[in-house]
């Protein structure tokens, strides 16, 4: 064996080996993250979802949920239980824990105060239901 070489392979004269890591990698990952973060974050803020009645919307088959009406007068319709809002309000929680339904359909008639229909909707969304269904007719075609 010659002199300057070890049972290894390694020779003696050798600089001893560095364990640093190269960070410069990592450092450009987080900046393409945080770009990324940075522009989807105002996409997902959110308020209550709806979507408006369209003029060709397709029918809405309410199966198995519970449907939930304001009549023009304000009044408020659990499937075809009549309540006043203050009734609504305090019972809905035990209602939907109650019947667990698969969905939650609110109708507005067309007539309805604008504010009762949305007085109803921050009641159920308060009750912790996440997805209401907002329920129109279909408008007739020429």
């Amino acid at each position: 064996m010659p002199v300057g070489i070890r049972a290894s392979g390694a020779r003696r004269g050798n600089l001893p080996l560095t364990a640093d890591i190269n960070v410069t990698s990592l450092v450009d990952v987080a900046f393409v993250l945080l770009i990324i973060f940075m522009i989807a974050a105002p996409m997902m803020q959110g308020g209550v979802d709806v979507q408006l009645p369209r003029a060709a919307a397709r029918p809405l088959s309410m199966k198995a949920g519970l449907v939930i009406t304001v009549d023009r007068t304000g009044q408020v319709f659990v499937d075809k239980d009549r309540m006043s809002f203050a009734e609504f309000r305090s019972g809905i929680r035990s209602i939907i824990a109650r019947r667990k339904p698969s969905g939650v359909y609110l109708r507005g008639d067309r007539g309805a105060a604008y504010g009762d229909v949305v007085r109803v909707l921050a009641a159920i969304r308060e009750a912790g239901v996440a997805d209401v269904g907002l329920v129109a007719e279909e408008e007739p075609r020429r």
